[in-house]
């Protein structure tokens, strides 16, 4: 507990921190004293050792933004085929996004695969080769139709409060393997309900908080990440002199957490703008590893270099990485969009999973795809569909989780998850499992609380571990 805590600031341990904790010790960590004013030290972002229970070292968030529809992609419901066009046959939940009407089978056609025999649509063709690597699980639910309260519930475990995001968390628990680099990293989230909400730290440290990098095709990047001094060793003679001023007042203080949290982040800035270009930089990729994620193709070139891209971020040593992709909101046009939607994201994300597994990276490295919610089974119009928190398919693949199978159900429609249900709040306790973080002690006390990501509920679904 001491070289995690060395040079932090801390509250005196709570008699269940001294009393430990039965999850092979790490509730002895003690992260419940990684408290409040912690300045970004050598040490904050330093990697902190996980227990040999951690089967996962990274997670990379494929977040599909929008909703997109589980009965049209990997829930295939032959029952919704049969009864196209009739009323739905039990009770609609009683808050609803919009008004819908019957039911509408899915216009595309679904097939098994793999050893499993997992049935998946047809607009997903590259994903459907590799089913075999991942754990579908058809009973995911949440408990907001719309999509920011959504959004945030998925990413920080709540849809009603500012909370830190998932990668936050996981920052904050485990630190950066990489210290010229964040340990969270988010590709393209500008436009996203929820705002700069869905990758805060909130009120951790906001060294914790997500590194955005944004823009449009090569002009993508972190902000400022240029600086606009060209000699480098120019710019470390400045930086020295800035620290040695900063040093001084620093002296003769009584001890500033946040002017040491500058002084630091000066530093990792400075190593931040040799690094990052470096490693989001794509070009040098073999041609075949380019074409795996779709780079020689119009319609997937663009998310492919995401995935690519987050995968070298992964592999350098960021913690957690996330893709966003857009917009799966089909409340009209679901056949035109759906399928324009998956054609640019099958072969982006089947080549990420591909490439992780050829590398040996995928087993240490947690994949996670979906979106806010689902949709549902009736219709707007004939061609749309409506938010359903109540019955989301996501996957999984990789660090530690069972590949191959279908976790969870719905019911004849897929309106409801009915079997095996999985909450948001049990996802999270699940991915932090996996990380090897008991989700009850991975704690920050603030407001006269202590908080976690799991709120006071979650569970971890042992039946897809491996």
């Amino acid at each position: 507990m001491s070289d995690l805590c060395q040079n932090r600031q801390s509250r005196p341990l709570t008699r269940r921190e001294m009393l430990g904790s039965s999850s092979a010790g790490f509730g002895a960590l003690a992260l419940q004293g990684l408290m409040g004013q912690e300045a970004l030290s050598a040490s904050a972002l330093s990697p902190k050792p996980a227990p040999s229970l951690a089967r996962a070292k990274r997670v990379i968030f494929v977040f599909m933004h929008g909703g997109p529809s589980q009965v049209d992609l990997f829930d295939h419901k032959p029952q919704l085929t049969k009864d196209d066009n009739k009323p739905l046959p039990f009770e609609k939940p009683r808050i609803v996004s919009a008004k819908t009407g019957n039911l509408l089978a899915s216009p595309w056609k679904f097939s098994k695969h793999g050893q499993t025999g997992a049935e998946v649509s047809e607009i997903l063709p590259r994903l459907s080769s590799i089913v075999d690597d991942l754990c579908i699980v058809k009973s995911i639910y949440g408990s907001n139709s719309r999509h920011g309260g959504a959004l945030l519930e998925l990413h920080t475990g709540s849809d009603t409060f500012t909370r830190p995001a998932m990668g936050s968390w996981v920052n904050y628990g485990l630190g950066t393997e990489n210290q010229n680099l964040p340990g969270f990293i988010t590709i393209d989230p500008s436009g996203s309900h929820g705002g700069s909400n869905a990758w805060s730290s909130a009120f951790l440290p906001a060294h914790y908080q997500g590194t955005r990098i944004g823009g449009k095709g090569r002009g993508m990047t972190v902000p400022f990440i240029a600086s606009p001094l060209k000699n480098r060793d120019l710019q470390r003679r400045e930086l020295d002199l800035l620290k040695a001023m900063n040093g001084d007042h620093l002296a003769r203080s009584a001890g500033d957490a946040e002017l040491e949290a500058r002084i630091a982040s000066y530093e990792l800035a400075f190593r931040m703008q040799m690094e990052t270009p470096r490693v989001q930089d794509v070009s040098g990729e073999p041609e075949a590893v380019k074409n795996l994620y779709g780079l020689d193709q119009d319609n997937t070139k663009k998310f492919g270099e995401q995935c690519l891209m987050a995968r070298r971020f992964s592999e350098a040593g960021v913690r957690f990485v996330q893709i966003t992709h857009r917009y799966w909101d089909s409340h009209g046009n679901l056949r035109k969009e759906h399928a324009r939607l998956a054609g640019e994201m099958d072969k982006p994300v089947a080549g990420l999973i591909t490439d992780l597994k050829q590398r040996g990276l995928l087993d240490e490295t947690l994949v996670l795809w979906g979106g806010e919610f689902g949709r549902t089974p009736v219709a707007q119009g004939r061609d749309g569909r409506d938010h359903n928190p109540h019955a989301n398919t996501m996957f999984l693949a990789g660090g530690g989780i069972k590949p191959g199978i279908q976790y969870g159900a719905t019911d004849e429609y897929g309106y409801y998850a009915t079997e095996n249900r999985v909450h948001f709040h049990d996802l999270h306790a699940t991915i932090l499992h996996q990380l090897g973080i008991d989700h009850k002690n991975l704690t920050y006390s603030y407001a006269g609380r202590d908080f976690r990501l799991t709120d006071v509920h979650g569970r971890v679904v042992r039946d897809i571990l491996a």
